[in-house]
């Protein structure tokens, strides 16, 4: 059967699709071990069976569930001279004896509604015999219903309509559609009735059933609009826009920023018409948006029910919805937004001691020393033990660390070698995730953190480093649980799989939080909801301007996906940073929400020369200035579910340029950094809204394109027009920093008020400051803060 399904798809000519997926079940898919697991090709094979959504066939508008009817379709040829095509035809049934199994099913659907902004859509695509059971993707387990929709009957379906939009679902044929509050159409489902036009085959809404094993897949297809542009599903490295991409959702180590494989892959996206999609599930997804067909977004689900969350409005209020039903980022500490020096690796106490006695004697402001893969008796080897023979008294030194400004953090991974002590007790205890035989599925242990017993074993691990004053402990890896592997939970990897960094994001950020009380890990990996467990990192980036420029979209699009709190290796991670590389990455990175300088040594800047010592302190200096900002920024973007490094079109989705540029960002909502990406002094930069100013120069300009100098900070720093932007008196940690004391820079041109945020890290409460022109000079209105004795000094 094989050679035959080869033999057809040799004959497409005309549909590139086929040549590129493999003709297999997802569990073969993988050329290589813990390749990423693409079902798309499920989609296109000749021996499957397809199932169309047609009609509604029952609908109770007071419960929102009803059914609807699957017409049974199987590939067929169509040959035109030397062409051809295959699309899906309508079929009768194949089963013996015919009266038992329907041809075409009539099941589940349901509409329900979350918010007056969420709506979720719920189907089945044949016996379900699971309970629904509470999602760890969920901040409450379960999503909230809402019931202030008003329905009313409409000729040939049903409507519903809330102050932010209106949800219409059709009997025949049959679609969901989504309207906006004016009544546009945002989006609907797709029907074969929608591609009479075309002779190109496109596949409706429909789900699979696989003549391999007899499992289904769902296949939610929406129709694109011309001029709509697709963001999010993650911390994709691709474009920033979309559209016209195949985006395979399945958590991999991509070994770099640069591929089309992500770390960090999540299962949402907003569109710029005006709404967003959230598919809750942690099976392998597959998304082909508009890449085949330009008018058509396939959401190819592994799971065999449907479970999909709509949001309507702007980008802002999508993502306020969508972390609202998944969380949003707690607020990590103040020490965390400090500098984290580090390198691969440092080896000892010695090292540790001496990086921060350089850092104070160089002033270069710091507040983390991180211990990488070395702080091990044998490098990598992970067993939660400093080496005896080069940490002399690792308490001491966390202690001695501390009294400096300093916090400690570590590195750790969840697989676990033969040769490390700890092997033999995860096998004899059953903690691993095991294989069809019971076995170990890899050479190494991989923790199943689906098992209970398994995450306490390893958050007493966890807490005995924590009970010594460590401060956070990198998450790093979580992107290797075996697809094939049998779990605790009773699924196999191809449900816990995704989950898994968040599983294991969780059993960290959990034992911190109970130990130092603060909201604080490091960590590489995630799945829908790691976001509420911050902060995470972009990765083991090349040392080259495309890395940069890669990783900076990759950042955004991790934002534009719920997360509030990202950070990048500063300079790259693999080879030593070239100078001019490292000179621009710098500014980038610290201006971003948390920053550490990582990677293949040196990362020191007293390593390179006294130029580059100077513009590093320089630099950082900038930073902790700046902490009363990026403190409060950090707060509100918390509150809202909003990324403090953010794509332009977050703040002004009604400016067009704005959707277009993946080059530049907002850092939180009143500056705008454009970093250098070549080795240059100056760069184009479009600037949305109305004027700004530069942070460096005090030149002014008005929105649009410009061709903007660099000041003394290797990029483009601007401040919009009427922005206040409080600043600090410098110190060498944010443990010195003296908070009574606030400096409000005003950057205004034409506006004659100002204002902006401050918050306290004494009491976690956000205030707006406003200040109004008088005269040439502005003056603060009220103290918000003078209960708390803080001064303001307004410049």
């Amino acid at each position: 059967m094989k050679k035959l399904v080869i033999l057809f798809i040799l004959l497409l000519g005309a549909s590139e699709i086929f040549a590129q997926l493999p003709l297999s079940s997802p569990a073969e898919n993988h050329r290589l071990l813990n390749d990423p697991v693409d079902i798309s090709a499920d989609f296109y094979n000749f021996s499957n069976t397809y199932f169309v959504a047609d009609s509604l066939t029952s609908f109770n508008p007071e419960t929102g569930e009803g059914e609807v009817k699957w017409m049974r379709h199987q590939f067929r040829t169509r040959h035109a001279f030397d062409n051809t095509l295959a699309g899906l035809t309508q079929v009768e049934g194949n089963e013996f004896p015919g009266v038992e199994y329907e041809a075409h099913p009539t099941l589940p659907f349901a509409l329900e509604f979350v918010s007056p902004k969420t709506v979720r859509i719920r189907m089945k695509s044949g016996v379900e015999v699971r309970p629904e059971e509470e999602s760890l993707m969920l901040v409450n387990g379960f999503a909230p219903k809402d019931h202030s929709w008003e329905y009313s009957k409409i000729d040939g379906g049903h409507k519903y309509t809330s102050p932010f939009g209106a949800v219409i679902l059709r009997k025949f044929p049959w679609h969901v559609e989504f309207y906006d509050a004016k009544g546009k159409l945002l989006t609907k489902t797709n029907h074969p009735s929608d591609n009479q036009g075309t002779y190109t085959p496109v596949n409706p809404f429909s789900f699979v059933r696989r003549a391999s094993d007899y499992s289904r897949s769902m296949n939610a297809v929406f129709n694109l609009s011309p001029g709509e542009k697709i963001y999010g599903t993650g911390e994709n490295f691709k474009g920033l826009n979309k559209r016209g991409q195949k985006v395979v959702l399945y958590i991999d180590d991509p070994n770099g920023v640069q591929n089309e494989t992500m770390y960090k892959p999540i299962p949402f996206f907003m569109s710029s018409r005006g709404y967003g999609i959230f598919m809750h599930t942690s099976s392998p997804i597959t998304c082909d948006f508009g890449k085949y067909f330009n008018g058509t977004n396939s959401l190819m689900i592994g799971d065999e029910a449907l479970d999909l969350f709509v949001f309507l409005g702007e980008p802002k209020d999508i993502l306020d919805e969508y972390t609202e039903l998944t969380g949003k980022a707690q607020m990590p500490p103040l020490w965390s937004f400090g500098l984290w020096m580090s390198r691969i690796t440092y080896f000892s106490e010695e090292d540790g001691r001496r990086v921060a006695a350089e850092l104070r004697e160089n002033r270069i402001p710091s507040d983390v020393i991180h211990f990488d893969t070395g702080w091990f008796e044998v490098d990598w080897r992970s067993d939660y033990k400093f080496a005896p023979s080069r940490f002399s008294d690792p308490e001491d030194m966390i202690g001695d660390l501390d009294d400096l400004g300093f916090k400690v953090s570590l590195w750790q991974l969840p697989y676990f070698v033969p040769q490390n002590d700890l092997f033999p007790e995860i096998l004899n205890k059953g903690l691993y995730v095991k294989n069809k035989k019971g076995n170990v599925p890899y050479e190494d242990a991989v923790l199943d953190f689906s098992n209970p017993e398994a995450v306490d074993w390893y958050q007493n691990k966890i807490k005995g480093l924590l009970d010594l004053g460590v401060g956070a402990i990198k998450v790093d890896f979580g992107e290797a649980a075996p697809f094939d592997g049998l779990y605790a939970s009773g699924k196999t990897g191809f449900y816990e799989h995704n989950l898994y960094p968040l599983r294991y994001n969780k059993a960290v950020a959990d034992i911190t939080k109970e130990v130092t009380g603060e909201n604080i890990i490091w960590a590489r990996s995630t799945w829908a909801g790691s976001q509420r467990y911050p902060l995470h990192w972009g990765g083991d980036a090349a040392n080259t301007n495309t890395a940069m420029a890669a990783t900076l979209r990759a950042g955004l699009s991790l934002g534009l996906s719920g997360f509030t709190f990202w950070s990048h290796d500063i300079g790259g991670f693999v080879q030593r940073t070239p100078e001019d590389i490292y000179r621009r990455w710098l500014p980038f990175g610290l201006l971003s929400s948390h920053s550490r300088t990582h990677g293949a040594p040196p990362k020191e800047p007293w390593e390179y020369n006294e130029s580059f010592n100077d513009a590093f302190r320089l630099a950082t200096e900038k930073r902790y200035k700046l902490m009363p900002y990026i403190y409060a920024q950090a707060k509100h973007s918390s509150e809202n579910g909003l990324p403090m490094m953010r794509a332009l079109f977050v703040e002004y989705p009604d400016d067009a340029g704005s959707w277009l540029v993946d080059d530049a960002y907002l850092f939180g909502q009143d500056m705008l950094v454009a970093p250098l990406f070549e080795n240059v002094t100056s760069r184009d930069v479009y600037l949305p809204g109305g004027k700004w100013i530069d942070y460096q120069t005090g030149n002014v300009y008005e929105k649009g394109w410009h061709h903007i100098e660099a000041g003394e900070i290797p990029a483009v720093v601007l401040v919009r027009d009427g922005a206040v932007i409080p600043h600090i008196k410098l110190a060498q940690s944010t443990k010195e920093m003296n908070w009574s004391e606030l400096e409000l820079k005003v950057f205004a041109s034409d506006a004659n008020a100002a204002k902006g945020f401050v918050c306290l890290p004494s009491d976690q409460n956000l205030v707006e400051v406003n200040l109004s022109k008088s005269g040439n000079s502005f003056r603060l209105n009220t103290n918000p803060l003078q209960d708390n004795g803080v001064k303001f000094k307004v410049n």
